[in-house]
């Protein structure tokens, strides 16, 4: 739970733009749902009690005559339950009845939202102002709707639960009886939004708003889209990074049941400048269109296709406005390849390390060291391995391009598929679906562009769909990476200096002004970057999911041989960056990342935790906030050993819903234990080698930890990032609890395999 200052805020004006003018619904007051493919209002009512009319008083806020409250949803929801904790802070401000509310996705629409994505953490700390904003600015109208229906000053009045009264008088109005009223009123510039110690709604545990829907298999996700003449569409890629397309045999397989045709195609032109999020490996790839989902798969796998290995080549990429030169190397590549390249990097055998950051005389301190501890860790690719397939709905077939389907972020594809369809992007609506899985791949819409140019070509809705083998050979992956870590000590076992230096293809990992940078007198840190033809991109908490693997399992290991415990280690070093920090770049406030771990401590009971008993600490701040983990095991069997408990403690600002903050950190958890135990991408001449998930393995229900205890930081601070931050700190808390098990340290993920080895 968090607490509140008395502290009244009110928040200035924030612009018209980002909760938009209010105005009455087209038609007198009736609102008509904008969405193309006919969705209803998600409201939570009685058939019997829909309404009439639907009142808009402004962008994120609908009203019905019913009482009725919808609250348009303008971020991509993929699990993070933002369907519930966005209504939640506009219904905080509002002053609704929690029961009245229901929620929607809003569509794309830049004018009417600022920042419709879904990534980085970032959804609820971008959107905290302007929901607050938008719910006190609806609550002022529907006052202002009264005072004047009323003839009595505004100040007179107060709300509750979704009601208007005047006590002087008895008067009262529901929000609905006053809807259409206000809905007819300018949206205020300044208002008052509540002082956080009075909020009621906020900080507290709600169900999700949607959670019957999904249980009960209403359609809701791309996949359940299904539109009267739509076509399949499946595409064929090259089957090695480092290929092309050579030549194929379409016109064979034509003339198989149910494929409308087969064609070979550009989903990127190649003088077209990719932005960030543009990333595929595959621009000219073969589709195969069908009336059926299975007619199309037995088409793909007749395909006659011959492919050839293309030259290295440079790209010029947008990078959110500053141009940046990609190499792109020709020729087939394989694991053995990335991490022999690594280790030379690392050893000093070839390539050269950029330095980061420099604190004091680091070199020196090494030469004078009495004792040096020095540790290198491996990281391999992961795949993303969304549980809803890869898929999107396109429209191409009018003036208007309409598309339909999972994608974290509307707002970096709509000018692509513009430029690529040679259409205006006003003429492109694109409605956002509940994505069955995400963090990061559905970040990289290309697929669908894809599902647009082949709509386009057959002149018929389609729906592009992958299969788990295109998915998993397609790329997007988590880049492979390689820290290696040194400490020095001195004589009487104190930390005098600290060398970072890290490698990875195609991106490092290291974050030089991240703890312990600043903790320690004499720091070095170094990174440099290998060119690869193998796409990569945002994994959940990028480039942190490794750091915080080496970073926290090697402080463990400087903790052993300085004979301190691992927490206390860390509060020292912690103690040193609060009261007498070295630099002035570091990007982390010591007194919060204390304060999980004195939290921590205490809800894990880890000074009691008998001996016997196996035990892994890991703290990590990313994203905003701070995540620290305790894992218990059960020693009864060190090869397989069972996760008995995870605590976990995060200082993430204000929780706005804490069975929903809950829920996501046992998802992180179990996240990352699966991945630290089993994830791998491998590559041999350019191949991935697993395809689907007989090779890729999975955390399975009976390898999940028995408990897993949560509790957040009492806090003041608005929120801050929560979908990311719990997931890097559970790998070096689990590997510090298997070397407890094991007696092994663990270098490289993943970790079953290091365990299996002995």
């Amino acid at each position: 739970m968090t607490t509140h200052s008395p502290t009244q805020n009110v928040l200035t004006s924030i612009g018209r733009r980002q909760f938009l003018r209010a105005s009455a619904a087209a038609g007198g007051g009736l609102l008509i749902n904008f969405s193309w493919l006919g969705s209803s209002l998600a409201a939570r009512a009685d058939a019997d009690s829909l309404p009439d009319k639907l009142f808009s008083l402004n962008a994120f806020i609908r009203i019905a005559s019913n009482g009725v409250i919808t609250a348009m949803v303008p971020n991509p929801e993929f699990g993070q339950n933002l369907m519930t904790s966005m209504p939640m802070i506009l219904a905080e401000e509002l002053d609704a009845d929690w029961q009245s509310i229901s929620a929607e996705q809003a569509p794309y629409d830049p004018a009417l939202y600022q920042r419709q994505f879904s990534g980085g953490s970032q959804s609820i700390r971008q959107a905290w102002s302007s929901l607050r904003m938008a719910g006190a600015a609806a609550r002022h109208m529907l006052m202002q709707a009264a005072a004047g229906s009323w003839n009595v000053p505004m100040a007179s009045l107060t709300t509750h639960q979704g009601t208007v009264k005047h006590t002087a008088s008895g008067k009262q109005a529901s929000y609905g009886e006053l809807a259409s009223l206000a809905a007819t009123l300018p949206v205020p510039e300044n208002v008052a939004v509540k002082s956080k110690d009075s909020f009621t709604l906020i900080g507290s545990a709600k169900k999700n708003l949607v959670g019957q829907d999904i249980v009960t298999g209403k359609p809701l996700f791309g996949m359940d889209t299904q539109v009267d003449g739509m076509l399949i569409a499946m595409i064929v890629h090259a089957p090695a990074f480092g290929q092309t397309l050579a030549s194929a045999d379409t016109e064979a397989i034509k003339s198989m049941p149910g494929i409308r045709d087969v064609f070979v195609f550009d989903s990127i032109e190649p003088e077209y400048t990719k932005n960030y999020f543009d990333v595929t490996a595959f621009p000219t790839m073969v589709a195969i269109v069908g009336d059926s989902t299975w007619q199309v798969i037995k088409a793909k796998k007749a395909l006659n296709a011959q492919w050839k290995t293309f030259d290295g080549y440079e790209e010029t990429i947008d990078r959110f406005g500053s141009p940046a030169v990609i190499k792109v190397p020709g020729g087939l590549e394989s694991t053995a390849g990335h991490k022999q390249a690594m280790e030379d990097v690392l050893s000093g055998k070839a390539g050269k390390l950029d330095v980061l950051r420099r604190d004091g005389n680091p070199e020196a301190a090494f030469e004078q060291a009495a004792q040096i501890v020095e540790s290198t860790y491996y990281a391999p690719y992961l795949a993303h391995n969304t549980m809803e397939p890869m898929n999107f709905f396109a429209d191409a077939t009018g003036e208007v391009i309409k598309v339909s389907g999972p994608l974290q972020g509307p707002i970096f594809i709509r000018q692509t598929l513009a430029e690529r369809l040679k259409v205006s992007p006003d003429n492109i609506e694109i409605d956002m679906k509940r994505m069955g899985g995400g963090f990061g791949r559905r970040a990289y819409s290309h697929y669908l562009v894809e599902a647009a140019v082949i709509s386009k070509k057959v002149n018929k809705p389609v729906k592009l769909i992958y299969t788990r083998e295109d998915d998993m050979t397609m790329g997007i992956y988590r880049p492979t990476y390689s820290v290696k870590l040194r400490a020095a000590l001195s004589a009487s076992k104190e930390l005098i200096a600290y060398h970072v230096s890290g490698v990875g293809v195609p991106e490092h990992c290291v974050h030089e002004n991240r703890f312990p940078a600043g903790a320690i007198e004499h720091y070095l840190a170094e990174g440099t970057a290998l060119d690869s033809n193998i796409t990569v991109g945002a994994f959940r908490a990028p480039r942190s999911n490794f750091m915080a693997m080496a970073e926290q399992a090697f402080l463990d290991e400087v903790a052993e041989v300085m004979g301190q415990d691992p927490i206390d280690l860390r509060l020292s070093l912690l103690k040193r960056a609060q009261q007498n920090p070295v630099g002035s770049n570091n990007d982390y406030d010591a007194a919060r990342y204390a304060g999980v771990l004195h939290q921590l401590r205490e809800t894990a009971g880890w000074d009691s935790i008998p001996a016997t008993t196996p035990k892994g600490v890991a703290v990590y701040y990313c994203h905003n906030s701070y995540a620290a983990h305790v894992v218990t095991l059960s020693a009864a069997n060190p090869r397989n050993p069972q996760i008995d408990n995870v605590f976990s403690v995060l200082d993430c600002g204000i929780v706005v819903n804490t069975e929903g903050a809950v829920n996501m950190v046992e998802g992180a958890v179990i996240d990352g234990i699966g991945n630290a135990m089993y994830g791998e991408m491998t590559f041999t001449d350019g191949k991935p080698d697993k395809q689907n998930f007989d090779r890729y393995r999975m955390i399975r229900m009976n390898e999940i930890p028995r408990n897993i205890s949560v509790s957040f930081v009492q806090s003041d601070t608005d929120p801050t990032g929560l979908g990311e931050p719990p997931f890097p700190p559970i790998f070096p808390a689990l590997a510090n609890a298997l070397y407890q098990a094991t007696g092994k340290r663990l270098y490289e993920q993943p970790f079953a395999p290091q365990i299996a080895k002995g």
